[in-house]
């Protein structure tokens, strides 16, 4: 139903803790994600063990330590079914957090209500605290890539601030996500795990190093559908950020987000 708001491995020697455990214990995570609890050499090393294991294996992973709380976050994007599927196989309640910023194409919204269906999908929607409509008639259209303050302005109002709510709301410990390196040249500097400073949670992205063939791969594997009728307005382009994985969104959000 969608509701809106208006492996980890494991080994015999290791008596059943996982083998990529950081040094502690994942329950003394605080509220906020924990992120003080993992050093960069940490994630480092963690970061060299999880390149060598499969999606599956780096999603159970990643759920296990997130100790009941972590989440999944979608667009529903072409190729974002595989990382659904990869989440509701692990733990079929898993909260799916969807930005419905009322910009999406009709064959996204039926997109995402297939896969609601096929894989039993516990949506969380969050909407903007302004309409699109609304929205458009005030400031106009949406700004395009030759405004660049225009475009941040609005992606802040539009998507960052009700996804900081969302995130607020269900506190995730863990934040999985369908990143991955050959999307764009920003999140080529990144990698499976990492510190997100913006909403304070561990980051994972189990299909990080997978390429398009291996997505359409696992596609056809599990007979998942997909969508290549898509928009973002709030990046404009795909080889821009909206904000959600980039340094810039901390600081919008920061500002208020007051209008677009």
């Amino acid at each position: 139903m969608i509701k809106s708001e208006q492996a980890f491995e494991s080994s015999a020697d290791n008596g059943g803790k996982s083998v990529l455990e950081p040094q502690g214990s994942a329950s003394s995570q605080s509220s906020t994600g924990g992120l003080e609890f993992f050093t960069a050499e940490e994630v480092a090393r963690l970061n060299d063990q999880l390149r060598g294991m499969s999606p599956i294996e780096i999603t159970r992973w990643a759920i296990g330590q997130g100790d009941g709380r972590a989440i999944v976050s979608t667009n529903f994007r072409p190729y974002e079914a595989v990382v659904l599927h990869l989440c509701a196989t692990v733990q079929p309640t898993i909260p799916v957090l969807w930005v419905d910023h009322g910009y999406n194409r009709v064959a996204t919204y039926r997109h995402a209500e297939q896969l609601r269906q096929m894989l039993g999908l516990e949506i969380r929607s969050y909407l903007p605290r302004i309409s699109a409509a609304h929205r458009d008639a005030i400031s106009g259209p949406v700004p395009t890539t030759e405004d660049e303050q225009g475009l941040k302005a609005f992606s802040a109002v539009m998507k960052l601030e009700p996804f900081q709510r969302g995130m607020r709301e269900l506190a995730p410990k863990v934040w999985i996500t369908a990143l991955r390196k050959v999307q764009n040249p920003n999140r080529a500097g990144l990698d499976i795990l990492t510190l997100d400073r913006n909403f304070g949670a561990l980051k994972v992205s189990p299909v990080f190093y997978l390429s398009d063939s291996e997505m359409e791969a696992y596609l056809a594997e599990h007979k998942l559908p997909n969508e290549w009728d898509y928009f973002d307005p709030a990046k404009a382009d795909e080889k821009r950020e909206c904000g959600l994985h980039a340094a810039w969104g901390a600081e919008a959000l920061g500002k208020g987000a007051s209008a677009a």
